[in-house]
């Protein structure tokens, strides 16, 4: 019995992975993201779902549900204090996440981030896991973190115009 459970496990696993991984390419294309960025966000599905698929291994071969949330429980205190330091990789992940389902800017739109320090406008590059390769006007590579630019409003320039958009006339009805 418990191989024959563990066998549906392995497939629903295999039948997860392939249809999230369907799923995130769809919807990547749809939206016509580069393939680089698909692929970031497919291994991280793909480590989510393992963890997943190792914890229901786990209670299907017969650990107590008591023994593995206490060995979960310390695994994820010991992650978590290693990367106390470096919280901003996990925020830069979850903002990759975000960027891949709600950024409105792709690769090759030339943008400017509301910065009142820095003049960040130029190109958009590559949207990696991390950060956003923006290519400015002197040809100077600009590496923003994810989590930043999802703080910052973000506008869309026309071409060859590094300024702030002018303003529009309200369109009245005649």
């Amino acid at each position: 019995m418990k191989w024959l459970s563990l066998a549906i496990c392995v497939v629903a696993y295999l039948f997860c992975t392939r249809a999230v991984s369907a799923s995130i390419r769809r919807l990547g294309r749809s939206k016509e993201v580069a393939e680089v960025r698909i692929k970031y966000l497919e291994k991280t599905s793909r480590i989510l779902l393992f963890v997943a698929f190792v914890i229901v291994l786990c209670l299907t071969l017969g650990f107590g549900y008591g023994q593995v949330s206490l060995f979960l429980s310390s695994a994820f205190a010991v992650i978590g204090v290693a990367l106390f330091a470096q919280w901003s990789i996990l925020s830069n992940i979850t903002a990759s996440m975000v960027i891949f389902f709600g950024f409105p800017y792709r690769v090759g739109d030339e943008i400017k981030v509301t910065d009142a320090d820095f003049d960040l406008s130029g190109t958009v590059e590559e949207i990696s896991l991390f950060h956003v390769l923006i290519r400015t006007a002197e040809g100077n590579l600009i590496t923003y973190p994810n989590n930043l630019i999802l703080q910052k409003p973000v506008i869309k320039l026309d071409r060859g115009n590094t300024d702030f958009p002018q303003k529009v006339a309200p369109r009245h009805p005649e």
